[in-house]
């Protein structure tokens, strides 16, 4: 028994003398995508940020798995398409950004050149959004703004979830710098929380056809 505890805590030194803890910052730039152009359109890219903190494991053979906690900001701006249609029923133009929790386990794979290490990874992630704004631009002026704005937020999808893949280049072990493609999975919004008294009815057929979050981030990595 002891031979055991003795095996595995050599291990699990040997282990930790291979991880090292980090910090992280970033540019992240997001949009969406709308199912069908019949109701809205003209989605654009939101420039926003990341932070958070991460652990890197070194597996052997160029292997790395880094999971990490971030506090990930997420946005889109939309258009509606007005044309041949009647505009007091739906919103002229949607801004929306949601502040998510977001945990991540990427695992990379590259080769150790001595002062650097260029590495490919594929990042699967989970989040809960905690913070979140909705600015509407409306046709209708009697429409009550606040109102829109609070109703659309209680129907966004709280729980988010993806996958990223990307490529970045580690320098002397102690910095890192990488380009991320990422995907949410799911739509944005939950339009089967819209009953028929809440300010949004009028909108519900926008909401099932916005697709969530898509983007790029660029992160920078320091390691202790």
């Amino acid at each position: 028994m002891k031979k055991i505890l003795t095996i595995l805590a050599l291990m699990a030194s040997s282990f930790a003398a291979q991880a090292q803890i980090g910090v992280m910052g970033g540019f992240t730039s997001s949009s969406t995508t709308v199912n069908t152009k019949e109701i809205m359109e003209n989605a654009k890219n939101i420039s926003l940020y990341h932070a958070g903190v991460f652990y890197k494991f070194n597996l052997g053979a160029g292997f790395v798995v880094q999971p990490s906690l971030a506090y990930q900001m997420k946005g889109a701006s939309l258009a509606q398409n007005i044309e041949g249609k009647d505009v007091k029923v739906a919103a002229q133009s949607i801004d929306t950004k949601t502040g998510f929790i977001e945990l991540s386990a990427p695992v990379q794979w590259g080769l150790d050149l001595m002062l650097f290490r260029p590495f490919a990874f594929v990042e699967p992630f989970i989040g809960y959004g905690i913070t979140g704004t909705e600015n509407y631009g409306l046709a209708d002026g009697n429409v009550d703004l606040e109102k829109v704005s609070a109703a659309a937020k209680d129907v966004k999808n709280k729980l988010e979830w993806g996958f990223g893949v990307g490529g970045g280049v580690e320098i002397a072990g102690h910095l890192q710098l990488s380009v991320q493609w990422f995907k949410n999975l799911g739509n944005l919004y939950n339009d089967g929380k819209i009953d028929g008294e809440a300010a949004l009815t009028a909108f519900k057929d926008n909401y099932k056809n916005i697709e969530n979050y898509t983007g790029v981030k660029v992160t920078l990595g320091i390691l202790f």
